[in-house]
C-alpha cells in the first residue's frame, strides 16, 4: 500500500502550513532523504524529507494552500499501487477572483471515500464539484455579466435597476457610458492581458489621448496589492504587539572600536575567525550578567528573571528578518559564540533552521553594521526586557587627550521595556557594553 506523505508539525504553536513548492513531480522516482516539498511557516520555509524509497504517486495539496498539519498531502509508493482512499484537507487559502474582478469563495475541497474502507485503487478520482454561486447580495443578468466580461471591468460598483436589484445589460452600458470607457483607446494586447490578470480597465490609468497600452496594464498590476507572506504577517503582527504593550525608552551611546578593530586585524592575520559581532555578543552577555533586569521580562504584573543568556541575534532575510538563538551564551567563550553564530546564519539563510533554533531568546541584538547606518533604533521582541541596536562603525571626529582626531566610533542603542528597565539603569547597562568593547586588555585575556 502507498504511504501517505503528511504535513510536518513545525512547532508547539503551529496548526496549520502551505507548501510553497513541491520538489518532486508527480512519477518522479524519490528516495528516502530526497526534498518533496518546502512549506512556508510563520518564521521560515522549511524543507520537508521523505521518510521511504519510491514514486511520488499523487500530490493532493497545490502550493500556497494552508491545510492543517497531520493533513495527508501526497502518496509515495510503487507505479501502479493502489492508493488508500482520504478526503482531502478542506484549505483555508485567500479566497479566488470571479473572470470579471468580483470576489467570491474557493470551490469546496474534493472528497474521496474515508480511509477506514480502504478502497483499492490506483488514483484518487475527483468529485465534481459545481461552481459556487456569487453571494445572493450581488445580482446580475447572464448577458449583463458576458458585456462586463467582455469589456472586462468589475461590475459590482453598478447599481442595478433590474428586479430585487439585480444589474441588466443596460446598467452596465449606462455604467460604461458614465465612466467615459467609450473614450478609451485600449490595445488589443492591453485588453487581453487585463483579462488574463482579472484587472478592472477603468482601474488603468490611460496614457497620452486616452490610450491603455500593454505597459499602462501592467504598471497597473505591479501596483495591485499583493499578500503578504506568512512570515511578513506574522513579524508585523508581533512587533506591533511589541510596540503597543511594551512602553519602549531609548538610550545611545558611542563606542570607540579603534583598539578593537586593530586588535580583531591581528587576530585575523593569525587565522582567528572573530567577526566585530562575536566581540559585541560576548560584551552583552558578560554585561547581561551584571545586570539580569535587562535578561528578564513580565506580563505588566509579574517580572520572570531569566537564570541563563539566550542570546538572538537577528539575520535578515530577503522573505523577512529571523531570530536565530545562542543558548546558554553565558557558559560559551569566545570561539563558541562565534562558531554558534556562523551555524546559526548559515542555517537561516538556507532556511533550515528548526523552530526550537529561533525562540526562547532572553536578549537580542539587532547589527546593521554592515549597512553603513549613522543610528537606529530596534523594536523590543515580546517576551524580552531589551533590545541593542548597532550601527556601522565610521572614521568621525574625536576628543582624545584634548585633541580631536580621527577614530572609529561606532553608536549602539538600547530599546529597553520602562516597567522593567528604567532609564538610569539602561544608561548603566548600555555604558558597561561600551566599556567593555573599549577595554582592549579584556579581549586580549579571552582570546589567549
Amino acid at each position: 500500500m502507498a504511504t501517505p506523505i503528511i504535513m510536518p508539525k513545525f512547532g508547539q504553536m503551529t496548526e496549520e502550513s502551505a507548501i510553497v513548492e513541491w520538489r518532486k513531480k508527480e512519477g518522479e522516482k524519490v528516495t528516502k532523504g530526497d526534498i518533496l516539498f518546502t512549506v512556508e511557516t510563520d518564521k521560515s520555509v522549511m524543507e520537508a524529507e521523505s521518510f521511504c524509497d519510491g514514486t511520488l504517486l499523487k500530490i493532493l495539496v497545490q502550493p500556497g494552500v494552508n491545510v492543517p498539519v497531520a493533513s495527508t498531502v501526497g502518496f509515495v509508493g510503487q507505479p501502479g499501487e493502489a492508493l488508500p482512499a482520504v478526503v482531502v484537507p478542506a484549505p483555508s487559502a485567500p479566497i479566488k477572483e470571479s473572470p470579471v474582478g468580483r470576489a467570491v469563495p474557493s470551490a469546496p475541497p474534493v472528497a474521496t471515500p474515508s480511509a477506514t474502507t480502504r478502497t483499492a485503487a490506483t488514483a484518487v478520482p475527483p468529485t465534481v464539484v459545481p461552481a459556487p454561486a456569487v453571494s445572493a447580495l450581488f445580482r446580475i443578468s447572464p448577458r449583463a455579466a458576458a458585456f462586463a466580461k467582455n469589456a472586462v471591468i468589475d461590475p459590482t460598483p453598478i447599481r442595478g435597476t433590474g428586479p430585487n436589484g439585480r444589474i441588466v445589460e443596460k446598467d452596465v452600458r449606462n455604467y460604461l457610458s458614465a465612466k467615459g470607457y467609450d473614450q478609451l483607446r485600449v490595445s488589443p494586447a492591453a485588453k487581453n492581458l487585463a483579462a488574463k490578470e482579472k484587472l478592472d480597465l477603468l482601474a488603468v490609468t490611460p496614457g497620452e489621448g486616452n490610450r491603455i497600452s500593454i505597459a499602462d496594464v501592467e504598471r497597473a498590476l505591479a501596483e495591485r496589492p499583493k499578500a503578504m507572506s506568512k512570515m511578513r504577517q506574522v513579524i508585523g503582527q508581533r512587533l506591533t504587539q511589541s510596540v503597543v504593550t511594551q512602553p519602549h525608552f531609548f538610550v545611545t551611546v558611542a563606542v570607540d572600536m579603534t583598539d578593537l578593530i586593530a586588535y580583531r586585524t591581528q587576530l585575523k592575520a593569525a587565522g582567528a575567525p572573530y567577526t566585530v559581532t562575536d566581540f559585541i555578543s560576548q560584551a552583552v552577555v558578560l554585561t547581561l550578567q551584571e545586570f539580569p533586569a535587562a535578561n528578564s521580562s513580565t506580563d505588566g504584573k509579574s517580572v520572570r528573571w531569566n537564570s541563563r543568556v539566550h542570546l538572538g541575534i537577528a539575520v535578515s532575510l530577503e522573505q523577512g528578518l529571523v531570530v536565530p538563538v545562542i543558548r546558554n551564551a553565558d557558559d560559551l567563550t569566545l570561539a563558541e559564540i562565534n562558531a554558534a553564530a556562523k551555524m546559526l546564519a548559515e542555517k537561516a539563510r538556507t532556511g533550515k533552521l528548526a523552530p526550537n533554533e529561533m525562540s526562547g531568546s532572553t536578549f537580542t541584538i539587532s547589527n546593521m553594521g554592515m549597512l553603513n547606518v549613522e543610528n537606529f533604533t530596534a523594536i523590543i521582541n515580546t517576551g524580552e526586557a531589551a533590545i541593542l541596536a548597532v550601527a556601522s562603525t565610521l572614521p568621525q571626529p574625536a576628543v582624545r587627550d584634548g585633541k580631536v582626531v580621527v577614530r572609529q566610533l561606532m553608536k549602539i542603542t538600547l530599546s529597553s521595556d520602562h516597567r522593567i528597565v528604567d532609564g538610569a539603569l539602561a544608561a548603566r547597562f548600555v555604558n558597561a557594553i561600551k566599556a567593555k568593547l573599549e577595554d582592549a586588555e579584556l579581549w586580549k585575556r579571552l582570546t589567549t
